[in-house]
């Protein structure tokens, strides 16, 4: 992945207005975003902490990380972050023995950054390896996935975490080639195997809103990754980080994310630890969606902790 010049700024992010809105930073603030990715939101929430506010920045990824420092550079020293998983806020916040933040961001899915660049195997719409890891140091790859995978537990995988009605027909595409001797590891090899054998002739085929991969890669990539077994933990853990009146949002981009983070939240407020900010999730405007398509899928829930 490139560094991008010193003198651009990160890609705004989905719902920078809303996020912040939410988040409410102030002057003094420990605000902790999770997943920081190239510091899009942090960037605007590290200008509002000054002068002696603290923004803790977590992301798997180390090359992402990179770019983060430089963007965080320019506005303060006020920062620190860490290659962890979301997952392990808990961890991070005892090296910093800090017990009490005033605010948590969680943007999940991958960043315009991670797709765009090639080599990381996150996009249909590029040549690349099959890879998916957000740190790729440990883990195995989404090729390695799909040689351990059955045709059976392949299916699997892409209806429970892919929610693809035509799972079981992918599947058995994917293995037809492997036993034919093709060794599937490049993303548009994969890509065109799903195109094909979810491909209908006719009215289905135009109505069809997203690639016919889509569901396939967002299946494996949640897999490699563990991502809703990290969602489960950061979520069970996050509310006992908060003080009284400070505030969690969470930006999810799937169904399974926002069930996750619906449930948590109201099992929040069933134990009076929290006060749900938004009765549904707020989407992105039709503004934003035509200057960045991605940003179409995003659904944002908050809460804010109340005082004991």
């Amino acid at each position: 992945m490139n560094a991008p010049d010193d003198d651009l700024s990160p890609h705004k992010p989905v719902m920078l207005d809303e996020v912040i809105n939410f988040i409410k930073p102030g002057k003094g603030d420990i605000i902790v975003d999770a997943t920081i990715g190239a510091g899009g939101h942090s960037c605007e929430i590290l200008k509002r902490i000054q002068p002696d506010g603290l923004l803790i920045g977590i992301d798997k990824d180390a090359e992402i990380l990179k770019m983060a420092d430089r963007f965080l550079s320019k506005i303060s020293d006020n920062y620190k972050l860490y290659q962890a998983d979301f997952a392990d806020l808990g961890c991070v916040l005892e090296k910093l023995k800090i017990s009490k933040v005033n605010g948590i961001l969680l943007d999940l899915g991958v960043s315009s950054l991670q797709l765009d660049s090639q080599d990381r195997g996150f996009s249909f719409n590029k040549e690349g390896p099959l890879d998916m890891r957000m740190d790729r140091t440990e883990g195995i790859t989404a090729e390695d996935l799909l040689k351990r995978l059955s045709e059976r537990e392949m299916a699997d995988v892409f209806w429970k975490y892919g929610e693809e009605r035509k799972s079981r027909r992918v599947a058995r595409a994917i293995k037809h080639e492997q036993k034919k001797g093709v060794s599937i590891n490049t993303t548009t090899q994969l890509a065109k195997i799903a195109e094909k054998a979810l491909y209908v002739p006719g009215k289905y085929s135009k109505k069809r809103k997203i690639h016919p991969a889509t569901r396939i890669f967002q299946a494996l990539r949640i897999v490699v990754n563990d991502e809703l077994k990290s969602l489960e933990q950061f979520l069970n853990d996050a509310c006992g980080f908060l003080a009284g009146g400070s505030r969690i949002v969470v930006m999810s981009f799937h169904s399974l994310e926002d069930r996750l983070v619906k449930r948590a939240f109201c099992e929040g407020k069933n134990a009076a630890l929290l006060e749900i900010l938004t009765k549904k999730p707020l989407i992105s405007c039709d503004s934003e969606i035509r200057e960045n398509v991605r940003s179409r899928s995003a659904k944002l829930r908050a809460a804010e902790r109340t005082y004991l």
